[in-house]
């Protein structure tokens, strides 16, 4: 049974859809569903004493087994519930982490979802012991006068010391492999989004991965990392997280730290976005509130509006007031619009580049030439007395690295007045000048 009510004003049709979703999501069949509105909710049952009773009755005409609330229940609340339906009593929050238990695969996820399992049941404990004597005995068993709450409290104390140190060992283990990446400076691009928006649909289209994708709430918790090559061979590295939504736990904030974690180091973040939302507004508005909260909301961000074919639209690459590309629309399913993506990627990277001046000899100017104008960084070209060339480009420091092993290729750094400290330019195309960059 689901339980929806309208706090000051009715309940949204779309907000009950998605908690059907969610409940959909963690394997329930909803038998029916209750809504109603009250101006505050009520301190012993949320929905009030009328409402409370119409649950009851409910629950014994369609024999259901659990009540699903779709709003952050007080512990007294959810007994008082339970003691007057007789069944389980499960709010958002309990909901969503039964969805993430279910569908976490990895160790670390496993334990993340477990302390956040720990923490929201620690004000919950009195329920699961009322068939059992408050107070007893037994040598070796506990100290003395210790009831069987504070030996439950107790014991979940040190589970949650257990999973946390476990969790930091391996986040050590993670940040050396994120510290690997960042001596090699490879940009990072994580995609971001609110839930089932279709961000792994997206990673497995660009990078290949076998990620699991499906329709329906959080289909995927572990973060995945792969690398990516953009146009002209630029290397990146896509990692790809766990989606947001409204009232997302703070348990959940606070434990799913790995994935979290990708976001805020990232470079640049992919908002995907599901165009055939008709409240995508607003959910772009909650990812980014997420986005605030776990430290990542100053990052730069390109619009990712994905499933266009839901709408018959074109791609299209939108730019802002200062040409920089900001969103773009594709359809991921139908691998529609990828290549635009990854234009606009490489443009907004290009601005994390230093200006360089690229010397090649002509036996190795002409493939040189192709791959510099391929990626877009090139801003002018001067031909050299031996039939060699020389560009003034904008260049991260490993591509730099990487072309200066080349034979026959030499990375200087450009004279004064070329705009060596300066914020690189973007979107120009391929710039090609008759100027001497060395005059």
């Amino acid at each position: 049974m689901l339980v929806r009510l309208g706090l000051g004003a009715p309940v949204e049709q779309e907000d009950l859809d998605e908690f059907t979703q969610l409940a959909e999501s963690a394997g329930v069949t909803v038998a029916t569903t209750i809504t109603g509105r009250r101006e505050r909710p009520d301190p012993r049952f949320f929905v009030g004493s009328g409402k409370a009773e119409e649950i009851r009755q409910a629950v014994v005409e369609t024999c259901a087994e659990v009540v699903l609330v779709d709003h952050a229940l007080s512990p007294s609340q959810e007994r008082n519930l339970e003691k007057l339906t007789g069944v389980r009593v499960l709010d958002r929050a309990a909901l969503i982490l039964d969805i993430f238990s279910q569908r976490a695969r990895s160790h670390e996820g496993k334990l993340e979802v477990e302390l956040a399992q720990l923490r929201h049941i620690a004000s919950r404990l009195v329920r699961g012991w009322t068939h059992l004597e408050r107070q007893k005995g037994g040598i070796g068993l506990r100290g003395p006068g210790e009831t069987q709450l504070e030996t439950d409290r107790r014991l979940l104390g040190v589970r949650v010391k257990v999973l946390s140190k476990r969790l930091e060992k391996l986040q050590q283990q993670r940040e050396t492999g994120r510290q690997r990446r960042v001596e090699i400076p490879i940009p990072s691009v994580a995609l971001v989004g609110y839930t089932n928006a279709g961000k792994s649909t997206l990673f497995r289209a660009l990078t290949g991965a076998d990620a699991y994708v499906a329709d329906q709430l959080f289909a995927t918790l572990d973060p995945l990392v792969r690398r990516v090559d953009l146009p002209g061979g630029s290397p990146i590295v896509v990692a790809d997280t766990v989606g947001f939504i409204r009232e997302l736990p703070h348990e959940l904030v606070a434990a799913f730290r790995s994935t979290l974690t990708e976001a805020r180091e990232a470079t640049l973040l992919l908002h995907v976005v599901d165009a055939s939302d008709p409240r995508r507004d607003e959910r772009i508005a909650q990812v980014d509130a997420v986005l605030a909260e776990v430290g990542a909301g100053e990052l730069p961000q390109v619009r990712v509006y994905n499933k266009i074919d839901r709408l018959d639209e074109p791609p299209r690459l939108d730019r802002g007031a200062s040409g920089e590309p900001t969103a773009v629309w594709l359809s991921a399913a139908k691998r529609q619009g990828l290549d635009l993506l990854l234009g606009a990627v490489a443009e907004r990277l290009s601005r994390f580049a230093r200006r360089r001046v690229v010397r090649a000899e002509p036996r190795a100017a002409g493939a040189l030439r192709a791959r510099l104008h391929a990626a877009g960084v090139v801003r002018s070209e001067t031909p050299l007395p031996d039939g060699g060339l020389e560009w003034l480009v904008d260049l991260p420091e490993e591509q730099a690295r990487e072309l200066a092993s080349r034979p026959g290729v030499e990375i200087l750094e450009p004279p004064p007045g070329a705009g060596a400290h300066q914020p690189c330019a973007s979107g120009e195309g391929y710039l090609q000048s008759v100027l001497n960059p060395r005059a």
